[in-house]
């Protein structure tokens, strides 16, 4: 088995740690190991832009046909009536 050293870990996130592990009846290194492996377990979520996110989440709602582009016209205020 592979062992770390973690320098300069900050007493706060140590003190968390310790009151995690006495929580959960185990030891500050057991309760670091099961962190760390549920951590890296999650999938990884593919890298994709903030424009694509978007663009998804609103797909299934058939905003891209017929909206008007509204390059080159002069801002107006917002109409809140209709």
């Amino acid at each position: 088995m592979a062992q770390i050293i973690v320098r300069n870990l900050d007493e706060g996130v140590k003190r968390r740690l310790r009151e995690r592990a006495q929580r959960r009846g185990k030891s500050m290194e057991a309760e670091a190991r099961d962190i760390l492996s549920n951590a890296l377990a999650e999938p990884e979520r593919p890298k994709v832009g903030l424009g694509t996110r978007i663009a998804s989440r609103f797909a299934d709602l058939g905003l891209d046909n017929g909206i008007e582009e509204m390059r080159g016209e002069p801002p107006r205020p917002a109409d809140f009536k209709s």
